[in-house]
């Protein structure tokens, strides 16, 4: 319970604190700022990071929840190791695909950005 209530926590203070970068960034669009494209790729940078480092820990634990469970499947019946270790594998590569997607996602925010034409 501790550690939901810190992680909801740390996520609030994260997303607090970066609403006045997104403010500043608006406004100076508005207003004609040179200053607007830089703080935009600076707020594009942190958010592919984020959402790299979200998509690592998530890819992670099912992974890691994947093994264990083809572990204690193959240690309680042996003779069915083959085919266990064969969904693993799949699965393993279905849960990896899922992350290769946030980094193609995050790649093209970072280099070839969609929203770039909003800026003026």
């Amino acid at each position: 319970m501790r550690k939901r209530l810190g992680f909801v926590l740390c996520t609030a203070a994260i997303a607090l604190t970066a609403s006045p970068v997104f403010a500043e960034t608006a406004e100076a669009v508005q207003s004609g700022g040179g200053n607007a494209k830089i703080w935009f790729f600076i707020s594009v940078a942190i958010a592919s990071a984020f959402g790299m480092a979200i998509a690592a820990v998530g890819a992670g634990n099912a992974q890691s929840n994947a093994i264990r469970g083809a572990v204690e499947g193959i240690a309680r019946n042996p003779g069915a190791s083959g085919k266990i270790l064969t969904t693993m594998l799949v699965g393993i590569a279905m849960i990896e695909s899922l992350a290769i997607y946030a980094l193609v996602i995050a790649l093209i925010l970072l280099f070839a950005n969609p929203f770039l034409k909003y800026l003026g």
